[in-house]
């Protein structure tokens, strides 16, 4: 927690952290006042959007399947309607990186031969103060190759020639998450507003300058209402910055359960700036859990490694998905592969890319565009595999998938996929959910733990599994019960096995693990809390807004 002695207001917008280097170059004046209409003309319905997120995960808490909506059945119906056609640098996206934006894995993604880097400000990125700047600094610099740079260790980082480096598609923050070192009017701009309204303020106009555009991905969309204030924030953006309608592009990712009811509602809604959707896999696995955490055995899931996407919700979830694209003209794109290639161990090596290149075939023999791999030596084999079905082909936008029968209860089907909880899968749950939240309070949101890149998405799962497997009295392989008290005992055990090291975190990753592992509340995201009590730099503790109801709500 830093403390300081001077918040300063700008252009109605009061920054409340420690300045950083070169800050000045994107909190100008001009792009404040930017971001401050972005939010003025929306922080309303935000937050009604937010409120009705609660609501819906309580009318489900009691009993209320999702099912496709009537309201919406016109849209669903009527065969004329498409979305945009791909825009520039966006035809084809046959491997897509994901990672996080600080200056070394910019230039590693932006050199790694993929088609298009998903670069994150979400997931795999601490929303710090600081990571939140230089992320926008790193992409500005990118666009004007000027980010190259030698290690401490003498390694050089240099960016291949311009028409090697893929399209950029940026990934603002959620909804639900706050920017807390920028208020207006004492309340907090909304993190998906700043990370998309400076990247857009800043280089709109320079990416079309080099024949691309502003690109985006949507996470953590819940319904067609919310993409729809996407949408109206894209309109907004344009007419401020004279920039023509239609120029931006969004990917929603599907990645909570509610969300995969309204597929074609979400693609409407954005249908002039509508790129593609995604499987967002890993939070969409989550989302079933959160949602579902009361409801019963028939909504309890194996260990996480035993959920495969050949389950049949899962299975349901991506066919849909794909038929929903190709029949309104959107890519679909696939889930990340989060294998990590282990350099010193060829074996495990070779196991990895096996079952990454089993994964990408499923999806391209399925229908899906292109795919994601969060790392560098993961693209030549996702590149191949996508290469064997596309040929010459930019997409496979033509396959319709009309065999795919849209089916709302095969989307809760979770009682039919195989599998056991293990003590292990206990065991692994916590030591993945402290292990990553200690490196995300150090700033590393995006960590190879046991050759898996982990994230957010996944130690949610983690930490939710442990909450519903408690809640439920689930039983082990073993016929053990799942009590508060053991896991309480092996959270101690894995914790002592834990390697510690100077200046390390997990005294503060075990407070939050704890707090939205084994408490009767259940924290709608880790983050929140996490973002909320060592994140956030206040000037005076005193000053520090009221808990915000996502806390508690869930």
């Amino acid at each position: 927690m830093n403390s300081f002695t001077d918040n300063f207001t700008i252009n109605g917008i009061t920054l409340t952290a420690q300045p950083i280097c070169r800050q000045g170059e994107v909190l100008t004046p001009d792009a404040l006042a930017f971001v401050a209409k972005l939010h003025r003309a929306t922080t309303e319905r935000r937050q009604e959007l937010l409120k009705g997120r609660r609501n819906r995960r309580a009318e489900i808490a009691k009993g209320q399947d999702p099912r496709f909506l009537r309201e919406t059945e016109s849209v669903r119906n009527d065969p004329n309607w498409r979305v945009a056609p791909p825009a520039p640098g966006l035809e084809d996206r046959r491997v897509e990186i994901t990672g996080p934006v600080d200056k070394k894995m910019t230039i590693n993604a932006l050199n790694s031969g993929a088609k298009v880097w998903l670069a994150d400000m979400e997931d795999s990125s601490t929303p710090s103060w600081r990571n939140v700047i230089q992320g926008q600094l790193n992409l500005t610099d990118a666009l004007e190759r000027r980010i190259d740079f030698t290690s401490p260790e003498g390694k050089d980082y240099k960016l291949r020639p311009a028409g090697e480096l893929p399209t950029i598609v940026v990934r603002p923050r959620g909804w639900h998450l706050p920017e807390k070192h920028m208020l207006i009017d004492g309340e907090p701009i909304a993190g998906g507003i700043v990370d998309f309204g400076l990247y857009f303020f800043h280089n709109a106009r320079r990416l079309l300058a080099q024949g691309k555009g502003p690109y985006f991905y949507l996470p953590k969309i819940e319904n067609h209402l919310e993409a729809r204030l996407w949408n109206d924030i894209f309109i907004l953006a344009q007419d401020l910055l004279g920039i023509p309608q239609g120029t931006i592009r969004a990917t929603v990712l599907i990645e909570t359960i509610t969300a995969s009811f309204e597929m074609e509602e979400i693609l409407y809604e954005l249908r002039d700036h509508a790129a593609g959707l995604n499987a967002g896999r890993w939070d969409y696995i989550f989302s079933m859990i959160k949602n579902f955490r009361t409801r019963g055995p028939r909504f309890v899931l194996p260990d996480r490694v035993q959920v495969t996407m050949t389950a049949p919700f899962m299975r349901a979830y991506t066919e849909q998905l794909v038929r929903a694209c190709h029949k309104r003209g959107a890519m679909a794109i696939g889930g990340m592969a989060a294998a990590v290639p282990n350099r010193k161990d060829e074996e495990a090596n070779a196991i990895a890319f096996e079952k990454v290149r089993a994964d990408k075939t499923r999806e391209a023999n399925d229908g899906f565009d292109g795919s994601w791999v969060a790392h560098p030596d993961l693209v030549p084999v996702c590149r191949e595999v996508f290469d064997a079905v596309l040929g010459e082909k930019p997409n496979q936008l033509d396959r319709l998938r009309e065999d795919v029968t849209p089916d709302d209860r095969a989307l809760l089907d979770i009682a039919s996929t195989k599998g056991t909880i293990t003590e292990q899968g206990i065991r692994n749950n916590i030591e993945v959910g402290i292990r990553y939240i200690e490196s995300w309070l150090r700033g590393n949101g995006a960590v190879a733990i046991h050759n898996l890149m982990e994230d957010a998405a996944t130690a949610e799962i983690s930490r939710s599994q442990l909450w519903q497997w408690i809640f439920s009295r689930a039983i082990t392989d073993h016929g053990e019960i799942i009590t508060r008290e053991w896991v309480e005992d092996l959270l101690d055990e894995e914790f002592a096995r834990l390697e510690r090291f100077e200046g390390d975190r997990f005294a503060d990753a075990r407070d939050i693990f704890e707090e939205v592992t084994l408490a009767e509340a259940f924290p709608t995201f880790l983050t929140l809390p996490a973002y909320a009590r060592f994140l956030h730099e206040a000037r005076d503790r005193s000053e520090e807004p009221v808990e915000d109801a996502e806390l508690v709500a869930a």
